[in-house]
Formats: structure tokens, sequence, C-alpha cells
């Protein structure tokens, strides 16, 4: 006869870290994983202090701190809320079916934000519609969450907190690289996205206001080849300019990125021509002075301190309160469905090529302007060096063109001729 399911201690509802308060049979003080003897290294007493001790060494790294944050999150809660047993207490058995859960998490109502509308809309972790999950992950996204998951767990073993790690049981798969960059705007969407921006209303204060700023956006992720995080988290003042050998006065935009490294980028004649345009038309000087804090990119009639976008009709002084990396996925994702809708009006023949344009993201415009540079023949190192790539092998995946050639000189000159 089957041992009947354990006993669940308490009914809890998804709710954010911040907010979490676990009753103390399930908050881990006698987690059956928990380290006994030694000296423990951290000073955490339960699960959620743990978690937050690790997660407190990212408080510097925003964009990593809230990916981390909520892998962390959702595990612990799905340990709470569908197990009823503490996260220190997790098997390997126990990841194995989180795995799956990832993949589908059920119910619905209780896991996904907007869950009877499809899912897909995020809600401030405040507002008492946050959920952990938005819909269902890809298989990219579960392994990205294993992953991580993976990290806190070793990182909770060395610090003396667990006794091991239940995921390092797992089957380790060497991720292969993609033969070559798929997720990229070839030429002709690139422009189709360009026609849709600059067909963009202009009738009222606040339209022109945003098409300003779309322009600029797509103008800084494309001929900057930024991260939408570097976007958001730079400013106008790492613009500066210094003479070359020949005595060329040249404008340099310093990048700090991913992994905390620094880069430089070429802000060519028409990357400045853009800025100066954007910032003319928000009433400031064309070129930004030395340490100026103006984010790269601005919310739309705001105010200083202000996070939201109030429905204004008039553009007020710049802000200094930059726009969140979400708030900027959001505009580029619209302007790509749009471009999308604007295919998908013309026929049923361009209903494949609208799929694709609706499935790009921000990213989409790093890898086109990598692929971009890449066929039009700029050196490999300079692209590697603009994009801030850590070898040669990630930049060469750029390379489409070199596959299009060596097809067509193989066709030309390899032949059997019976």
């Amino acid at each position: 006869m089957p041992n009947p399911p354990p006993n669940r201690v308490v009914a809890l509802l998804p709710a954010p870290l911040d907010t979490l308060v676990i009753p103390a049979a399930l908050d881990g003080g006698s987690g059956t994983n928990r380290a006994t003897g030694g000296h423990a290294q951290i000073a955490a007493v339960n699960d959620l202090d743990a978690i937050r001790a690790w997660l407190a060494r990212l408080a510097d790294k925003q964009t990593t701190f809230d990916s981390y944050r909520k892998e962390a999150e959702r595990l612990l809660l799905w340990s709470l809320v569908q197990l009823g047993k503490p996260l220190s207490s997790l098997t390997h058995e126990d990841c194995l079916r989180y795995q799956h859960f990832l993949a589908d998490p059920q119910p619905a109502s209780t896991w996904v934000a907007n869950a009877g509308a499809g899912g897909g809309r995020k809600h401030p972790r405040g507002d008492p519609r946050w959920r952990p999950f938005y819909g269902p992950l890809s298989p990219a996204s579960v392994r990205q969450a294993m992953v991580i998951l993976n990290v806190l767990f070793s990182w909770l073993v060395q610090a003396g907190y667990l006794a091991g790690n239940p995921l390092a049981l797992s089957r380790q798969r060497t991720p292969k690289a993609a033969p070559r960059i798929t997720r990229y705007l070839e030429p002709g969407l690139w422009q189709e996205v360009k026609d849709f921006i600059a067909s963009m209303p202009q009738a009222t204060a606040r339209d022109r206001a945003h098409y300003h700023r779309v322009r600029w956006l797509f103008t800084l992720l494309y001929l900057g080849g930024l991260r939408i995080a570097e976007a958001g988290g730079n400013t106008m003042g790492q613009f500066f300019v210094r003479r070359d050998t020949d005595g060329t006065m040249r404008w340099w935009l310093t990048v700090h990125g991913k992994g905390d490294r620094e880069r430089l980028v070429p802000a060519t004649r028409e990357l400045m021509t853009e800025l100066s345009r954007y910032r003319q038309h928000l009433g400031m000087t064309a070129l930004p002075s030395p340490n100026e804090t103006t984010p790269l990119v601005l919310p739309i009639g705001s105010t200083a301190g202000s996070t939201t976008e109030p429905d204004r009709t008039k553009t007020e002084g710049p802000s200094h309160r930059p726009l969140t990396r979400a708030a900027l996925h959001t505009i580029v994702k619209d302007v790509f469905a749009g471009a999308a809708g604007r295919l998908r009006e013309r026929g049923e023949a361009f209903a494949a090529r609208a799929d694709l344009l609706g499935q790009a993201s921000a990213h989409w415009l790093r890898h086109s302007a990598g692929s971009h540079m890449a066929d039009n023949q700029v050196d490999l190192r300079l692209v590697r060096d603009n994009l801030g790539h850590a070898s040669l092998t990630t930049t060469s995946l750029y390379l489409h063109v070199d596959d299009d050639r060596r097809h067509h000189e193989t066709d030309e000159k390899h032949r059997i001729d019976w």
C-alpha cells in the first residue's frame, strides 16, 4: 500500500519575498537538509534569511539581482505552497518535479498573473494581482532557472547552511552553441521597422515626444549595439570627445555593461546627430556636458522622482529618473508589434514575416547590429569590441553572409556536369 502524502502544515498563497511571512513549521529552521556540525559562514537561521544572504551579494547588480531573486522566490514559494515543506528539505526528486512545473505552472489561477486573460501582463510586486509567473517557461528559460538554482544551492552548501546540493545529482549537459545567430532582423525586415517608426503619429505634443523617444531608443540599441539594461543604466554624461591621431575629433560612449565590464562604443556621426535631435526636442543643449547625469532615455511628461508616465499633453523638463528595463522593453515590443501589424495588412504572403517580427525583442536589435556589421565586412575584431564580446568565437556567429557566399561559390564552381 503506497505511503499517504505528507500532511500540509498550512495553506499559503504566493507572495513576494519582501512581504512573505512563513510559519515556523515551514521556515526551514529544522529542514532535513540543514547542515549539522561545523561552523556556518552566514548567520541565517531559516531559509528566507539564507536566500536574502545569497542575494545581498548582488545588491549593486540590479539586473542580476532581479533575475536571481525571481528564481529563488519561485522555488521557495513552490516548495511552501505546492509541497508544504521548507526549501531546506527539498530532495533531488522534488527538484525534478519543480523542473516540470516550470514548463506549466498549475493551477494557473494560483501561479500565473492574469491567468484568465491568457497571462503575460506584469504587475508591481506590491499589487495584489502579482503572481510569480506570467505563463509557461520555454525550455531555454527552464534551463536557465535550474542553472541559477544550482548556484543558489551550491552557495548555501559552501556557506555551511545546507548539507548537500539536491541539484548536484542532475545530469549536466554542455549546451551547444547555435551555428549562427537566428534572432535578428535581416535588412528588409529592419527597413519595415524603420518605416513604421517614421509613420508614427506626431499630431499632439505627447505623440511627438513618444516618436522622438522611440527613434532615439532604436538608434541607441542598433547603432550602439547596447543591451536594453545598458540603455537604461547609463547616462548622457558618458559621451565624450577626443582627438585621434590625424587630429579629427571623434565622439565615444563609455558603456558600463554586463559583468561590470566597461567598453568604449564609437559614437558615429549618425548617432550624435540623433542624440542632438532628441536632446533639442526635450529643450536641452544639443550636446551633453561631461559628467551629466541625464539618463540615456527619459520618461515622457514626468518630473524628477516620478516613476510613472502620466498622460499629459505637455512634455515637461527632463527627469533624472531613468526608465526601468521593463518600460524600455515594452516600448520596443510595441513598435515591433505595430510593424508586424502593418505587414499583415498587406496580405497572407507577408504573414510569416509579420510573425517573425512579432517575436522580436530589444536583444534582436543588438544581434541585428552585429549581423549587419559582420555582413558588411566590418573587421570581426572591431565588431567584438563594439558589442563587448569576450571572444571572437561569439562574434563569428554573426557571419550570415559568409554562408550565403559559400553556397553561391560552391554552386557556381563545384560542378559534376554530367
